[in-house]
Parts: C-alpha cells; sequence; structure tokens
C-alpha cells in the first residue's frame, strides 16, 4: 500500500506535474537528442543496405581519437577537422568496397558478424595507430545554463534552467536531420538511394549501381559518426569508453523504427525524457540506483511490445 502511494505521488502537482517536472522533462529531451544523433548512423546503414552496424562505436572512436590527437600534435582545429572528416570517408568506402560489397550475397548475419570484426579491427587500429589514453576535448561549446525566468518574469513554470550544451546539440541534430532531408528528397544520389532502400533488385534493374550508392551510405555515415563523436567526446572525454555511448542508441531506434531518420529523433526524446524522469521520480520509489542504465531499455522493451516495428517502422510483407 506504501508503494502504491508513493507511486502515485510521482504523478501530482508535487511530482512530475510542477515546475521542477517540467524543467527535468525538457533537460531529458535535450539529453535524448544526443541519442538520437547515434542512431542517425544506424539508420544510414541499415535502411540502404539491411545490415545493422555493430562497428558504429568504435568509428565514432577513431574518429574522435583522430581529431584529438592531431590537436594535441599541434595541429590546427580546422585543418584537423578537415583531415579527419576525409579519413572518415575514405574508411567509409573502404569499409564497403572490401569487406561489404564481397558479402553482398550472403546472409544478414553474415552481415552482422562481419561488423562484428570490423568493430574489433577498429578498435585495435585506433590503439595502434594513436594510444589507449584519455583525451580531453574543448570545443567551445557554452556548457553554463539559461534561465529562462528572465525572459519570461512572474511565472512559476517559466522558473526553470536549461543547458546551452544540449540546447547546441539538439541544433546540430536538427541540421543533420534537415541536411539528410534535403539530400534525399532533393539529390539525384539521394533518391537514387531511397530507391535502394525500398527495393535493391528493382533499383538494379533500373541501371541504379548499388556498389557506388553503398559507397556513399558508408562515407556519409563516417562524417556523421565523427560529427556525433565529437559532441559526445566534448562531454564525455576521448577513450575506450565512449563506444558505449552508441548503446544508447539502440533503444532509440527501437523506439523509432530501424529505417526512419525522423523516427531517430522521435525515439531519442522519448528515451531521453523517459530517462531523467525515471531517474528523478521512480528511482526513488523503487528503491534502487543507477536506473539511468537500464531505464531506456525497458521502455524500448514496453514499445516494441506494443509496436514491434517502432513507431515509424515499416512492416514487411512477405508473400509465400
Amino acid at each position: 500500500m506504501e508503494f502504491l502511494t508513493e507511486l502515485l505521488g510521482v504523478f501530482t502537482t508535487e511530482g512530475m506535474f510542477s515546475p521542477f517536472g517540467l524543467e527535468t522533462l525538457i533537460a531529458g529531451m535535450l539529453s535524448g537528442v544526443m541519442y538520437s544523433l547515434v542512431g542517425i548512423g544506424f539508420v544510414l546503414i541499415y535502411k540502404s543496405s539491411g545490415v545493422f552496424n555493430f562497428a558504429q562505436g568504435t568509428m565514432l572512436l577513431f574518429a574522435a581519437l583522430t581529431f584529438v590527437s592531431l590537436t594535441e600534435r599541434q595541429v590546427h582545429p580546422v585543418i584537423a577537422f578537415t583531415i579527419t572528416t576525409v579519413v572518415m570517408i575514405i574508411m567509409g568506402i573502404i569499409i564497403e568496397r572490401y569487406i561489404m560489397r564481397p558479402l553482398a550475397n550472403q546472409s544478414l548475419l553474415s552481415l552482422f558478424m562481419a561488423t562484428v570484426g570490423l568493430n574489433y579491427f577498429l578498435e585495435g587500429l585506433a590503439q595502434g595507430t594513436w594510444d589507449s589514453a584519455v583525451h580531453g576535448v574543448d570545443l567551445g561549446i557554452p556548457s553554463d545554463p539559461i534561465f529562462l525566468s528572465e525572459y519570461v518574469p512572474d511565472n512559476p513554470w517559466f522558473d526553470i534552467i536549461i543547458s546551452k550544451f544540449d540546447g547546441f546539440a539538439a541544433a546540430v541534430a536538427f541540421l543533420l536531420v534537415l541536411g539528410l532531408y534535403l539530400f534525399f528528397q532533393y539529390t539525384r544520389t539521394g533518391l537514387s538511394l531511397r530507391a535502394v532502400s525500398d527495393d535493391h533488385l528493382a533499383s538494379q534493374a533500373v541501371g541504379i549501381p548499388l556498389s557506388k550508392i553503398w559507397a556513399i551510405v558508408w562515407a556519409v555515415t563516417g562524417v556523421i559518426t565523427f560529427i556525433v563523436g565529437l559532441i559526445w567526446a566534448d562531454r564525455l572525454s576521448v577513450s575506450f569508453t565512449l563506444t558505449a555511448a552508441v548503446l544508447k542508441g539502440l533503444p532509440v531506434i527501437l523506439i523509432g523504427g530501424l529505417t526512419s531518420i525522423p523516427g531517430c529523433i522521435v525515439g531519442g526524446l522519448i528515451i531521453g525524457a523517459s530517462e531523467k524522469l525515471g531517474e528523478i521520480y521512480f528511482a526513488p520509489v523503487l528503491g534502487g540506483q543507477g536506473i539511468e542504465h537500464w531505464w531506456a531499455y525497458l521502455t524500448a522493451l514496453v514499445f516494441i511490445l506494443i509496436r514491434p516495428t517502432g513507431i515509424f517502422g515499416e512492416r514487411e510483407i512477405e508473400r509465400i
């Protein structure tokens, strides 16, 4: 009975339905955008080729480690950014050409296991090329808070704080999604990629070169991974634990759908908000610590039980 009383107390004006609850919700949604950025890389690869890229985390680590190692060697940040971008483009093309293309006719399990092997190879390559030390990154992104009460006074519901860093990450996510939307909607390559994602055989029949499209996708994914890696590195520092950040992208794509970029954003907002609310309000009720480590996966589990393909996922119908 006491447990139910505490649980119901969460849903009161003293709990989530309060200015502090609103602040927690907004902070969670902005943090969730960081998870959305990770999920975009998974979706791009899966949407074009049906391959789940398990090596996404080490690609992110390799990109961030390359950038910070160059800057520590007195390379100008702009030059280091350019070099790392080129490196990630070349890496994406090489992965597609020498790993994924020879396995094009194999089962999806074989392709997935290839990315698992690639994950450990890139981890060793990053450590052998640079090092395994922890590096700090300062991109100059402001971390001081914004007090909304300064802009909307005399309203208790606006007596909340918003992180400038999370706001910056949200702006980056918006620009990435907008850029990808324009790319898919208005460029010849983007239209070809949409056709490939719908039907590989039909696309090939009308003359769309699958290998070229897949190479472009892997190259674009490499660049996006680099941008995401920089933002995560600024928050967490550059170390091999950075690859664990990618795991937060898994519940995001499960909720949003493996084939939807807008679904990544929605899924990230849901995961971020539920994780923050769970950590603040439900952890004391449940009497457990570390709820933030598993709450996102519990949320994703509930969603996929209701809608297995995700909110924006497409159901595949096979005729037999």
